[in-house]
């Protein structure tokens, strides 16, 4: 399996997916511990993937999803965005509906 094959099969996988540098609970970059605070600021489970344990991997990704930068937030298969666009999207409320919307059409 190619490394593209990967990525598409971890995002197609998971309805809320954020590669970020670290985890949750010790992110490795301010930008990806503002990230995963707002994301579990939703109250929702979502899955994380540490970018820094697989370099083919973080550089792969830039290249299929032409988004240069880390964090990436991958909700329903779509790329929501980076730090500041998550940040915005949780400021105005927007990203607890997007991740409980998510949420609740993968237990059913």
């Amino acid at each position: 399996m190619s490394i593209m094959d990967t990525i598409k099969e971890q995002i197609e996988g998971n309805d809320i997916l954020l590669y970020m540098k670290g985890s949750p609970q010790q992110p490795q970059c301010g930008f990806s511990a503002k990230t995963s605070q707002a994301l579990m600021a939703c109250e929702e489970r979502f899955a994380y993937i540490n970018i820094l344990d697989n370099a083919e991997l973080r550089e792969n990704l830039k290249v299929y999803s032409n988004w240069p930068t880390f964090p990436q937030l991958y909700i329903k298969g779509e790329l929501v965005g980076g730090c500041d666009i998550i940040s915005e999207l949780y400021e105005s409320g927007e990203l607890k509906k997007m991740v409980s919307a998510a949420a609740a059409t993968s237990e059913s």
